[in-house]
């Protein structure tokens, strides 16, 4: 399943940019996932800047593969990163196997929390994924005690599923339905 794109598009929202990721966007990008209101979803404690990297080389490079990936998220009128919204296949040793069909994530800044960015910004990754790739369910998973990024998968059409236990820690499995 892929949609044939080699990099990210770029798509504007009313506030925001969503773009390829560039080389610059590294020290910022950490930043965001060093903030423990951030992290805390993650673990413990805050990613190391080698995983860190991965995870964003990981999203640009999604497209070369799949056709579709991540975008850096950036405020239209600044320019500056506030998150990262992607669609990706992680291959995670789950029941049931999300397999071919994307899976969805997000994140973003402390500042950006609570102002509908991220809703904002993940509107636009949906939408485009509706135009771009057939129809197909799309996975999430999001820790227990993550009550803001519940609200917003459930605006977005997530349904919850079960909770089970990924790298032991609890999470919950949510699917979008395919559309169309």
């Amino acid at each position: 399943m892929t949609s044939g794109e080699r990099s990210a598009p770029t798509l504007e929202t009313e506030r925001l940019l969503l773009r390829a990721w560039r080389r610059a966007d590294r020290e910022p990008y950490w930043a965001i996932l060093e903030q423990p209101a951030v992290f805390r979803y993650f673990g413990p404690e805050p990613g190391s800047r080698e995983e860190n990297w991965r995870r964003m080389m990981a999203s640009a490079g999604s497209w070369q593969i799949n056709g579709f990936g991540g975008w850096a998220v950036t405020l239209r009128d600044s320019g500056r990163l506030v998150g990262m919204v992607s669609l990706f296949n992680a291959w995670r040793a789950l029941e049931p196997q999300f397999g071919e069909e994307p899976e969805m994530g997000w994140i973003f800044a402390t500042e950006a929390h609570g102002q509908g960015l991220a809703a904002e910004a993940c509107r636009a990754a949906l939408d485009w994924a509706e135009t771009h790739l057939p129809p197909t369910p799309i996975w999430a998973i999001i820790s227990p005690a993550n009550a803001p990024s519940f609200r917003l998968a459930e605006k977005l059409g997530f349904e919850r599923l079960h909770d089970t236990p990924y790298n032991g820690e609890p999470i919950t499995v949510l699917r979008r339905p395919a559309w169309g």
